[in-house]
């Protein structure tokens, strides 16, 4: 049984940072690539960041590059998303997802086979 459970999220001010952890299991981690994706009210669930099983390939959302930091621990099969110069619009339920099989970074959301039951980030003004 595959699990995937998001850690870290929190309340912070703008400016801040904080780090979010997803820690997998039932899978062989390295045959997978990662991805976080977020989703604030009333708005779709949108790509974050993603890195492949090798950490050669990682993709960003424009709105995050240069802020968000996407790695991963495949011995500790864990996936981290290192998120700074946070802003309000930031604020939402942040998914981590695994896709099997993929060779790269994966930006899609319809390509991924699992997800985590999400952790909450809020960032006030």
């Amino acid at each position: 049984q595959v699990q995937l459970v998001e850690s870290g999220g929190r309340l912070v001010q703008a400016g801040g940072s904080l780090r979010l952890s997803c820690a997998a299991s039932g899978l062989i981690f390295e045959s997978y690539s990662m991805g976080w994706f977020r989703q604030a009210p009333g708005k779709e669930r949108e790509f974050v960041a993603s890195i492949n099983w090798s950490f050669s390939s990682t993709a960003y959302a424009d709105s995050v590059k240069g802020r968000f930091t996407i790695s991963r621990d495949n011995a500790k099969k864990m996936v981290y998303l290192q998120m700074n110069s946070l802003k309000p619009v930031d604020t939402a339920l942040y998914y981590c997802a695994a896709a099997w099989g993929r060779r790269n970074a994966v930006r899609n959301r319809g390509e991924y086979d699992y997800w985590g039951q999400g952790t909450q980030v809020t960032v006030s003004s």
